[in-house]
């Protein structure tokens, strides 16, 4: 994205700019990454009862399963069916790989003549001395952190060498700033992470802690859904238009897969 010169304020803490600003993106969509393979082991080591998930890279090297990349081919045939006019003219992913296939893939697929560009700060929640553990794997060898993460909440609670979701918000926030000085009338995809996701919903809605907690709690966000955001004047506050849709993969007979995080989220 970039500056074009013309933002000459500070934006406000939703990433809205005032009435009478340049206008900025008109529309804002939302892809969490198909299946990956680190989905996968997280899973068995999570139903095995184990300490430690066995994952084939460091998580930003992590690729697509099998199945997740027939998820973004069901994405990307989806995608093809927008009308022209109304296709995304920005597509920007994290730099991640499971990310970064999927928008590649897709948009290959959808045959939109757009380049995908990454953007770092819209990479996962970095988890430092959690790395590679399960919830029952940091109980039983970080009880310390453990105790502490019960007490902070998820919200707050900043591993050792990792980010509290407070952390990544101000990632998001200057990703909106930017946004917001893109110039009028552009479509933005953003291929990016469950928590991210859920991230910029309470950036963009003006949600509370409570609110956040209860979505991230009762909610998964499933792999190569789709959120969507408008504002039709490319100013002001975005209006959520649909969250966390995975039609495309029933219609196109692929498995809607679930992988969510640690579903205790709340303070204790």
């Amino acid at each position: 994205m970039g500056n074009d010169g013309k933002h000459n304020g500070t934006q406000r803490s939703d990433g809205t700019v005032p009435s009478g600003w340049t206008a900025g993106a008109v529309e804002l969509t939302l892809i969490r990454h198909g299946e990956s393979q680190g989905n996968v082991a997280a899973t068995a080591a999570q139903e095995s009862g184990a300490d430690v998930i066995d994952v084939p890279a460091r998580d930003a090297d992590v690729e697509l399963s099998a199945t997740g990349r027939e998820q973004v081919l069901a994405l990307g045939r989806a995608l093809a069916q927008v009308p022209a006019e109304l296709r995304p003219d920005v597509v920007i992913s994290s730099p991640y790989m499971r990310a970064y296939q999927t928008a590649e893939i897709a948009v290959e697929a959808a045959g939109w003549p757009v380049p995908v560009r990454t953007d770092e700060r819209l990479r996962d929640r970095e988890l430092g001395i959690l790395d590679m553990l399960t919830r029952l794997g940091v109980e039983n060898r970080l009880p310390d952190e453990a105790e502490r993460r019960r007490w902070l909440g998820k919200f707050y609670y900043r591993p050792p060498g990792g980010e509290s979701w407070t952390d990544v918000v101000l990632r998001l926030r200057s990703v909106l700033g930017e946004l917001n000085a893109l110039g009028s009338g552009h479509r933005v995809m953003l291929v990016c992470h469950d928590a991210v996701v859920l991230l910029f919903r309470y950036v963009l809605e003006g949600m509370s802690e409570q609110e956040l907690l209860d979505l991230a709690a009762s909610t998964t966000v499933l792999n190569a859904s789709v959120t969507r955001y408008v504002r039709p004047e490319g100013v002001g506050p975005w209006t959520l238009k649909s969250f966390n849709v995975a039609d495309h993969l029933t219609e196109h007979g692929v498995q809607v897969t679930e992988h969510a995080g640690d579903a205790s989220v709340h303070p204790r």
